[in-house]
């Protein structure tokens, strides 16, 4: 099971605030996770297009794209942040 948190206007936009999903041994990478939910069409598939428009965090450790997952993961999504 890998636990996914949504945050911010991405939560908004999604209209869910976090899910758990059976794990996937495809899921290598949080890249291949976002190609997964971006898969499922529609805002998903915007919210989750390639590019740098997310951050994440796994066990609540900043991510890049490459950062393997595994099983009992949890993976935060959340868009950039600015201060000021």
């Amino acid at each position: 099971m890998i636990r996914i948190l949504y945050f911010a206007r991405l939560r908004e936009t999604l209209g869910v605030a976090e899910e758990a999903l059976a794990w996937d041994p495809r899921w290598h990478s949080v890249a291949d996770l976002g190609a997964a939910l971006a898969a499922r069409g529609g805002t998903w598939g915007a919210a989750f297009a390639p590019g740098p428009t997310l951050l994440c965090a796994v066990n609540q450790t900043l991510a890049r794209p490459e950062t393997p997952l595994g099983d009992g993961d949890e993976v935060a999504f959340f868009p950039p942040v600015t201060g000021g």
